[in-house]
């Protein structure tokens, strides 16, 4: 986490929900993301949770539109990020399939 963007998103004191970078508490933490960037040429996006009793409020989508518009300066060619199950939330802010998978590579499990 230290090398990492760190995202939190807490409960406001007004029962809403709010987002920012970690070390902005208003309440009790519901969420939280990771980015590791060069914050020159890219990004990945990693370690998006939301508590389940959080779930279901579209507080996924507000953290990684927080994320996306506190990356926008950086001018970065890429943002990458893999998801299992949560394709729509991902796509609501922007994001979309590679154009061209057959690209990309890995080393590791997959």
């Amino acid at each position: 986490m230290a090398g990492s963007l760190n995202f939190g998103l807490y409960e406001a004191g007004s029962g809403g929900a709010a987002a920012g970078t970690a070390g902005t508490a208003g309440g009790r933490q519901v969420g939280y993301a990771r980015v590791v960037t060069d914050h020159t040429t890219f990004a990945w996006l990693c370690d998006v949770y939301i508590a389940p009793a959080a779930r279901g409020k579209g507080l996924g989508t507000a953290l990684v539109t927080r994320v996306r518009d506190h990356l926008a300066p950086c001018g970065l060619r890429r943002i990458l990020l893999a998801t299992g199950d949560a394709h729509e939330v991902y796509a609501r802010v922007g994001f979309e399939p590679l154009a061209e998978p057959g690209k990309w590579m890995a080393l590791g499990l997959q």
